[in-house]
């Protein structure tokens, strides 16, 4: 198993690199109030990629380690959804879930339906257990996680000022966007539109021009 490569997609505040190698080598990420464990394998990424994916994302339910909606993924979203695609090894993948799901690592999920069809597996109950096929890229497949339904049936929720800080800077350093156009695709998800602006939005990301913004509207 740990020979075989695939792509783990990101689109939350796993964006951001040292965000994300909180989950490769543990630790705990600026702002957030978990620890993680870490993977067996704590080796960084192979490789990374920016991508988009046919979709979007929403805010919903309620992050124990950021307060406020978390990221999930939703294909039937109009749009595109923008993302950074990490080459790691099946073990890592599934420790990578195990921590999302707040479980032990250790276990390797079984992936072949998911592989070997395409769409979408639910592995389980938790509110990442849901694996996408998203693709393919380099002769690797793509894969994702998020909730069981869409955002037509979640709990939307307006994300905290330091979830959106992380998601925010983990755009820019994957995409090279802007801080007025990182804010102005943030501030239209489901969860955030209506409780964050785009002024708001861009002055977390340092943007001097826009006031302090230091929470959600109203």
């Amino acid at each position: 198993m740990d020979d075989d490569l695939l792509w783990y997609v990101a689109y939350g505040s796993n964006l951001f690199r040292e965000r994300f190698a909180c989950y490769l080598r543990g630790g705990r990420p600026e702002g957030g109030a978990r620890h993680y464990t870490g993977c067996r394998d704590t080796r960084p990424a192979r490789a990374e990629r920016p991508v988009t994916l046919s979709g979007g994302i929403y805010f919903a339910l309620t992050s124990l380690t950021w307060g406020g909606g978390m990221a999930f993924y939703d294909p039937e979203l109009p749009g595109r959804a923008a993302a950074r695609a990490y080459l790691l090894t099946r073990q890592q993948f599934c420790d990578v879930v195990s921590q999302e799901m707040r479980r032990e690592v250790g276990e390797d999920l079984d992936l072949a339906e998911v592989l070997a069809s395409g769409g979408r597996h639910r592995l389980g109950p938790g509110r990442y257990e849901t694996v996408v096929h998203v693709g393919a890229a380099g002769g690797h497949p793509m894969l994702t996680f998020t909730s069981p339904h869409g955002a037509d049936r979640a709990e939307l929720n307006a994300p905290t000022a330091p979830y959106l800080t992380m998601l925010g800077h983990g755009l820019r350093e994957a995409h090279g966007w802007p801080a007025g156009r990182t804010a102005a695709y943030l501030a239209e998800r489901p969860g955030a539109r209506g409780a964050w602006s785009d002024e708001q939005i861009a002055a977390l990301l340092g943007d001097g021009r826009h006031g302090p913004g230091s929470g959600p509207m109203g």
